[in-house]
């Protein structure tokens, strides 16, 4: 009786949510100490003390039919977006307003408003492999078809080659994500130029307006003093998407923004229809509270010594045990190779011991697994037995 295009996607339901249950049941019957549960991006450390002031200051000091209530613009509280321009353009020497800013439910929802607002059906999308699994079915729910570039193992930056010749007439927008999940790999400055060239160089050849669009909710976890490049710089039709799910330890609130310049072809045209978008698709407005919060926290610092020392304690682990690895630049994912050509045996294998990973397939990129480092630290320590007798059944 449902929709024959949601039939497919409960087929291909999430694994890394399958996993994530598959902790849950575990933790039932072993204790939660003893399962090593490296599935879901879901933040260990705590939210900074200044979201929880920020929080219950509002809630004492606002007005609660105003805190609470619809905003004037489905694009979000005018002030909230002003101050988030300001904070970027102070950041990054951009030029942005607060009309260029429109509020969304975290980078999800923000996806979905910008692929909504330019979407036809059979419109391409690119993605480069491994990329997020969900960025299929956003595509899909707007009829359009995702196209992928092939993952690069070596060091799993972008194909560039294979990029231009799948460009097409009908490509109308390319997702980059950096840092990167599942790789945590970040794509340097010269990266970005290569890539904006090209697609400078194919708009021009096919007179056509296509969109990069930077999915960024692992913005400030970047680690050993590496860069994370501002697009907007670098290519005119860029559109960005951010998320205080990993920066703020805020994903179960949904709170982030989209980023739409002026340079933008027809701006004006587009930042209406993401302001309808959000309405449309029953979004109505980002949270409010959630709007106000963010906006007294936009100085607040990521702790990154907390990933950092897991990244490092894992990453250090995982080689000492034989496993191949690169050491990832941001986010909170380690990619790893899988020690047989079917990593979904290897995931299975790893569940004898409690150790639950995701198989890269979901990420379009067979063979290897992610393990998910946002954990507690004892997670880590105490996984490292179990992944030294997981290693001997293949090394």
């Amino acid at each position: 009786m449902i929709a024959d295009k949601m039939k497919n996607m409960v087929a291909n339901s999430s694994a890394i949510r399958a996993m994530f249950e598959e902790g849950t049941r575990l933790a039932g019957i072993y204790g939660r100490e003893n399962v090593f549960d490296f599935s879901l991006g879901n933040p260990n450390v705590p939210a900074p003390q200044i979201v929880k002031d920020a929080i219950v200051e509002l809630v004492n000091d606002t007005d609660p039919v105003v805190l609470h209530g619809y905003t004037n613009s489905n694009s979000g509280y005018p002030e909230v977006r002003e101050a988030i321009a300001k904070s970027l353009n102070e950041r990054f020497d951009t030029k942005f307003s607060g009309k260029n800013i429109v509020m969304t439910v975290g980078a999800a929802g923000g996806l979905n408003v910008i692929l909504k607002s330019l979407i036809n059906p059979g419109d391409e999308v690119i993605a480069f492999a491994p990329y997020f699994g969900e960025y299929r079915s956003y595509t899909n729910n707007y009829d359009g078809v995702l196209v992928e570039i092939s993952p690069n193992t070596v060091d799993f930056l972008p194909k560039l080659d294979e990029f231009e010749q799948k460009i097409t007439p009908k490509t109308k927008a390319v997702i980059v994500n950096t840092p990167n999940n599942p790789t945590g790999v970040v794509y340097s400055e010269e990266t970005i130029k290569k890539l904006a060239a090209i697609m400078k160089a194919k708009q021009k050849e096919y007179g056509t307006e296509i969109f990069l669009i930077s999915d960024e909710p692992y913005r400030e976890l970047a680690y050993d003093g590496v860069k994370v490049p501002y697009l907007t710089k670098y290519y005119d039709n860029t559109i960005v998407g951010y998320s205080f799910s990993k920066s703020l330890s805020l994903p179960g609130e949904r709170i982030g923004y989209l980023v739409i310049p002026d340079e933008v072809a027809d701006s004006e045209d587009l930042l209406s229809a993401a302001n309808v978008a959000t309405r449309i698709l029953g979004f109505v407005n980002a949270p409010t509270l959630q709007q106000k919060v963010v906006e007294k926290c936009l100085d607040a610092k990521t702790d990154l010594s907390f990933y950092n020392r897991n990244r490092e304690d894992l990453y250090n682990g995982l080689k000492e045990c034989g496993f191949e690895c690169i050491k990832p630049q941001g986010a909170f994912y380690l990619f790893v190779k899988s020690p047989v050509a079917d990593e979904k045996e290897f995931c299975n294998a790893g569940k004898k011991y409690n150790i639950l990973m995701v198989p890269g397939s979901s990420f379009a990129c067979p063979g290897y697994v992610r393990l998910a480092y946002c954990v507690s630290h004892e997670t880590i320590v105490n996984s490292l037995s179990k992944f030294k007798e997981l290693a001997k059944e293949y090394m």
